[in-house]
């Protein structure tokens, strides 16, 4: 077994701790590597229950780790291609990721979303529409709430709506949920993948070990997302915004001519509820509500339950956020479009003239497509961070000018305050990942909402 091996965790950050509390409190004893030896190891004792037993293994990794320890716990942060990864692989030990261990230490049915887009609104909703049906439910992974941190709070009953990133995908074994969902999948983590091919079968693997009794939901418009249906395992189930499929969740249009979410299962043809009913702004938000409604309906829930729980459901926080109107102006916070395609969604979604925030981390992306989404609507772009110079080469390429550069979001929210003229928006839509200038988006997003709040002080 498993349990009576001797596991090494790798990294101290917030997934790390969470399976090594998971561990404590199953009565398993870890150990945790990171690579800063000057790690304050107290104060990680002090996230961990209480009198819990932890060793350390500090600095620089070391070869004969991977002889020491039996198994390893990877956080998502540390690639499987990392020395320490390897090592473990080379030696033909078990490398199990967060999700795989926390998966192992619950109980109940999973639903496991993942994509390169959408997956916090549609985790978000689908654990608003489960919890208006099942008394025990957890909604984790990639989200925020590590599943790690209330696995052994789950019982046999427990619904869990599970948000699931590529790096997680990488560690997964034996994970195994009733309903699976692949969004879509475009351009993102390339410099960690490598290749479109392989990051798109990453996020296939998603359904791995899932069998012909379960489910995996799949984006009939992306072309990568439909052709996953030749080589799952599952029973695929399609949804669709702009095909009116014969079996699937689709918009179909009522008799006057307005967009209906409608589920389409076997001989059963099921209105929820019109596009216009819903708090959600954009188009790409109709995916997800899609998404959301088939992986609630093959989980159970009742068609009438999943009507109120969409029509009742807001905005994600950092998901083109409305966040204040000041002057005149409207300033949305999109913080979580870390990525050009997610980025592209925010313009589409507005609906007056925008002045753009955006630039970041560079993850080797291309900008081109999110430029050309402009499309007249985008009156300047505001730029900062390492991507700056290239999205600004890559707009003056498709003839865009209007570019402003910037050293801190301070600066760039004054510039646009100076340049949006009443009746205007202001997005933070940055197309690119916070690190280099914040922690994460959500730093970031919070930043531009605390700044935009100073402006009426």
């Amino acid at each position: 077994m498993w349990k009576d091996k001797k596991i090494l965790i790798a990294g101290a950050g917030v997934s790390g701790i969470g399976a090594a509390a998971l561990l404590g409190k199953s009565g398993i004893r870890a150990a945790i590597y990171d690579g800063n030896e000057n790690l304050d190891t107290e104060a990680v004792k002090q996230r961990l229950p209480e009198h819990m037993q932890i060793e350390f293994e500090l600095g620089e990794f070391q070869e004969k780790l991977a002889d020491e320890y039996d198994m390893l716990i990877l956080s998502p942060g540390i690639s499987v291609h990392s020395p320490i990864a390897r090592a473990f692989y080379d030696r033909k030990k078990t490398v199990w990721g967060e999700i795989e261990l926390a998966s192992e230490l619950s109980k109940g049915r999973i639903a496991a979303i993942t994509g390169t887009n959408g997956k916090t609104t549609t985790t978000a909703l689908t654990g608003s529409i489960f919890r208006a049906c099942y008394p025990s439910v957890f909604v984790v992974g990639n989200i925020g709430i590590p599943f790690t941190a209330v696995a052994d709070e789950t019982k046999d009953s427990s619904v869990i709506a599970a948000e699931i990133s590529s790096f997680q995908l990488e560690t997964t074994v034996d994970f195994h949920p009733v309903v699976s969902a692949v969004l879509n999948v475009t351009p993102d983590h390339l410099d960690r993948h490598g290749t479109m091919e392989v990051y798109a079968d990453t996020k296939l693997s998603i359904s791995k070990k899932q069998t012909g009794d379960d489910i995996i939901i799949l984006n009939y418009d992306d072309p990568i997302t439909r052709a996953m249906a030749e080589k799952t395992t599952a029973r695929p189930v399609f949804f669709s915004r702009k095909e009116e499929l014969q079996e699937g969740i689709i918009l179909k249009k009522d008799k006057e001519g307005r967009d209906v979410f409608t589920i389409r299962d076997r001989e059963q043809e099921i209105p929820i509820c019109r596009t216009d009913e819903i708090k959600l702004l954009g188009s790409h938000n109709h995916e997800n509500v899609l998404a959301a409604i088939g992986i609630a309906w093959y989980m159970g829930v009742p068609a009438e339950t999943i009507r109120s729980a969409v029509m009742d459901f807001e905005a994600v926080e950092h998901r083109i956020e409305y966040v204040d109107t000041v002057d005149g102006v409207d300033y949305y916070n999109d913080s979580k479009g870390t990525n050009p395609d997610a980025a592209i969604k925010g313009i589409q979604a507005m609906v007056k003239p925008t002045v753009l925030l955006g630039g970041g981390y560079d993850k080797k992306a291309s900008y081109d497509e999110w430029i050309s989404s402009f499309d007249g609507k985008v009156k300047w772009l505001i730029l900062m961070g390492a991507t700056a110079e290239a999205i600004a080469e890559a707009a003056k390429a498709q003839g865009f000018e209007n570019i402003v550069f910037a050293q801190s979001m301070e600066e760039a929210m004054e510039e646009a305050r100076r340049l949006a003229e009443p009746g205007d928006a202001v997005l933070l839509s940055p197309a690119c990942a916070s690190w280099g200038m914040f922690k994460n988006y959500e730093v970031r997003g919070r930043v531009f909402k605390d700044i935009v709040h100073s402006f009426k002080e």
